[in-house]
């Protein structure tokens, strides 16, 4: 492909991203968060967190390219780095068919790389989900002490869409709105929906807050990362959901 950009050195704001650049070309990659997990043992300089990085600390790596997140990163964090003269690409992720489409952009239009071949397999992955035999609805709390829970418009609750599980709170005004745990009892719920991140709901610690309600406990990284954990999530959240609600 032609006009790709000459890149060499880039750091990544968003733990989704930064395990994409790394699964596809992990010398690429000079500085991430703190709260970059994946792939294990990933030896880059950390720059802080997906809110407060160190904007000095990431001028000082030169990156060609900083990749971020309208929604995980805060705009004057990335103008600062942007008036420092720190190209800055930012994605927009609020379902699965974006995703693939953004991915494709930081890796092959942002990092100038080849089309990874995870990417064509998460897609082929998600298309080869079946029609949903029956759908539920559920709740998908994200956080207690307050109780949130995932509202309209976010990429999580199109996976689960996607595998016949439909959000209560999708159509609420907020993206991710804080409603007390009583009101979540009497949403009209077939299930509680528990992901492990960003609060990380355990057997212990979520599923009492909802008597005689199935509870679904899912990874994190599968229903709200979007990178390689894509090829994997179809297949590992379906397991998850059919262990709550057989």
């Amino acid at each position: 492909m032609t006009n790709r950009p000459a890149v060499r050195r880039v750091v990544s704001l968003v733990p989704s991203l930064t395990e994409a650049v790394a699964e596809s070309a992990p010398e690429l990659l000079v500085g991430a968060t703190d709260w970059c997990t994946h792939p294990a043992g990933l030896d880059v300089v950390r720059i802080g967190g997906t809110k407060n990085p160190d904007t000095a600390r990431i001028t000082a790596l030169a990156p060609d390219l900083v990749i971020a997140n309208e929604e995980e990163n805060r705009a004057p964090d990335l103008a600062e780095l942007r008036a420092a003269g720190v190209p800055v690409l930012v994605t927009e992720i609020r379902d699965l068919d974006q995703a693939f489409t953004e991915l494709h952009r930081v890796l092959v239009y942002g990092c100038g790389l080849d089309r990874p071949g995870w990417l064509d397999a998460a897609e082929a992955a998600w298309r080869a989900l079946p029609v949903p035999g029956r759908r539920l609805r559920a709740v998908v709390p994200i956080w207690r002490r307050p109780w949130m829970v995932l509202g309209r418009d976010t990429f999580a609750g199109d996976l689960l869409a996607r595998l016949g599980v439909d959000n209560v709170h999708a159509s609420h005004a907020d993206r991710y709105p804080a409603i007390p745990v009583e009101e979540l009892r009497s949403a009209g719920a077939d299930l509680v929906v528990l992901p492990d991140e960003p609060y990380a709901f355990t057997a212990e610690d979520g599923p009492e807050a909802f008597p005689g309600l199935p509870a679904a406990l899912v990874g994190g990284r599968h229903l709200t990362w979007y990178g390689p954990s894509l090829v994997d999530a179809p297949a590992a959240l379906s397991a998850a959901l059919s262990a709550a609600t057989r």
